[in-house]
């Protein structure tokens, strides 16, 4: 099967704008003061609107259809479809089974398999989902079986928890002083 290259096209500019409201937003000082930021939410039921017209029509955008970024593409198309929770539970069994063919990243399961689970008020089992306290300190969000997520994240190709919670530290640290340096 060849690349849609169409299609393609289409799924990286849909993750790319979401990522520009995203940043511009944090940037502003904008992200967490709402809820649900209005603009994001517009724009994530836009996306939520086309990514299933998509899968209706394509199944999931594997590697083969729409290449390797283009699958990472729909992935956080659904992985912020938080309004349509029945979009984001079909398109985990139909990522799973993307990627039990080499058609998905594993990594991709994770971090929806957690957004799932941490928005029905379950703990996580990659410990993909953080939060930020009320000091500024990242943390992740409870987990079912600590002893064993790094085991898990490893064979998804994640790097360690200590690792990805450092990150997610470091990005809000650096959004943080983005903000105090444009005041």
């Amino acid at each position: 099967m060849a690349v849609n290259h169409k299609l393609k096209s289409e799924l990286l500019s849909m993750a790319a704008e979401d990522q520009r409201v995203l940043q511009e937003l944090s940037d502003s000082g904008e992200l967490g003061v709402a809820e649900y930021h209005p603009r994001m939410k517009t724009l994530h039921q836009k996306n939520s609107a086309r990514i299933r017209e998509i899968i209706n029509h394509h199944g999931w955008p594997g590697i083969s259809l729409v290449g390797k970024q283009g699958s990472e593409a729909a992935w956080l198309i659904v992985q912020h479809a938080i309004l349509d929770g029945g979009l984001m539970e079909e398109c985990l069994t139909l990522l799973k089974a993307a990627t039990a063919q080499g058609e998905a990243e594993g990594w991709c399961v994770a971090y929806l398999e957690d957004r799932l689970l941490t928005m029905s008020g379950k703990p996580q089992i990659y410990g993909t989902q953080h939060d930020i306290d009320k000091n500024g300190i990242a943390y992740p969000l409870p987990i079912n079986d600590p002893a064993k997520v790094d085991m898990l994240r490893k064979e998804l190709g994640l790097e360690p928890l200590a690792e990805a919670t450092q990150r997610i530290q470091e990005r809000h640290n650096t959004a943080i002083a983005n903000r105090t340096s444009k005041a």
